[in-house]
């Protein structure tokens, strides 16, 4: 029995660890240095309100896993700059952009939980902007959510996600009731897997 449930309880500590959610708060200086690491992405272009918008959201780090809602418009036709030619459906430069940077949420512990796309309008004020789909990450914590964008923000990477979106909007969000339990998931899983070998053993 030991034999096939101590490896699967090793996995899920290293899974545990990787996944990890409760850090120790971003320090100022540590702050300012991720800050000027992005800012050095892509220095073809100005990025200074973006930089701004990311400062602003490591001031209230606590060191924990959040959310980050996105809210997604896709262009008419995707917009790549001279000397491109990946063609002018947006939704294959914004899949292009997402296979470009899966490698770099998981080397952090990131997770993309949700994505949906709209299917229609029910409430829906004047003025409100129209998205075509939204989609949930979960990050570690704000350290990691700033390491991760400081790689996908490279201007190989991140030219496929201008190309592909008109207008989003993003902000960070604490779940206050959610099915979406990945640690008990992930430990279900393995313990089921442990079952079923102990049976065939």
């Amino acid at each position: 029995m030991l034999s096939v449930f101590l490896p699967l309880l090793m996995l899920y500590l290293a899974f545990w660890l990787w996944y990890g959610g409760n850090g120790q708060p971003m320090s100022p200086e540590e702050i300012e240095d991720a800050l000027q690491k992005l800012r050095s992405t892509d220095p073809l272009h100005n990025n200074e309100d973006e930089i701004e918008d990311v400062r602003q959201l490591l001031a209230s780090d606590d060191g924990k896993e959040f959310v980050m809602q996105n809210l997604v418009r896709y262009r008419p036709k995707a917009l790549y700059p001279e000397g491109y030619h990946f063609g002018d459906d947006p939704r294959e430069a914004d899949k292009r952009y997402g296979k470009s940077i899966i490698g770099d949420l998981l080397r952090y512990g990131n997770l993309v939980i949700f994505i949906a796309r709209k299917t229609g309008d029910f409430v829906k004020p004047e003025g409100a902007d129209a998205w075509h789909y939204v989609a949930m990450v979960r990050y570690r914590s704000r350290r990691d959510f700033v390491r991760f964008a400081t790689r996908a923000n490279q201007a190989e990477k991140f030219m496929h996600k201008w190309a592909a979106i008109e207008k989003t909007h993003v902000f960070p969000v604490k779940p206050i009731v959610s099915l979406a339990a990945v640690r008990t998931l992930v430990g279900m899983s393995l313990l089921i897997l442990g079952l079923l070998l102990y049976k065939l053993v």
